[in-house]
């Protein structure tokens, strides 16, 4: 009983962390959540997190700490999804995030990203039929 315990013991310290085996997001949804978080940044805007509002940029590493995080328990599949597990609410205090834009009212960021998501998406589609139609 005393070998299978130590062989136990040893397999466990052996064994990679789930992390490590985690996959690395794919290509093209790294560069869409890139995208994302870097209109943010150059946005302009300000981030309520937990009652405190913050600079654009200070939001975007914040959120690129917390998709590294999900990206790490292979908990993201879309976009949607990190907007949904990341960048919606506080995962201390529950909270949702804020965005305020200047001249334009206060909405939470799961509303300011989807609609950023949905502006993206589209100027890539019309980047790709502007491409596929030169040819």
């Amino acid at each position: 009983m005393k070998m299978f315990a130590s062989r136990f013991v040893l397999a466990m310290m052996l064994l990679p962390s789930a992390a490590a085996l985690a996959a690395p997001l794919p290509a093209p949804l790294r560069a869409e959540v890139n995208g994302l978080l870097d209109h943010l940044q150059s946005s302009g805007c300000q981030f309520n997190r937990n009652g405190s509002w913050y600079a654009a940029g200070e939001a975007r590493a914040h959120l690129q700490s917390k998709l590294e995080y999900l990206e790490g328990k292979d908990a993201i599949h879309s976009t949607e999804q990190f907007i949904e597990l990341g960048a919606s609410t506080s995962s201390v205090s529950g909270k949702p995030y804020q965005v305020r834009c200047a001249g334009k009212p206060t909405v939470n960021s799961k509303d300011w990203l989807i609609d950023a998501l949905k502006t993206q998406r589209s100027a890539n589609t019309s980047a790709k039929s502007t491409s596929g139609s030169s040819k």
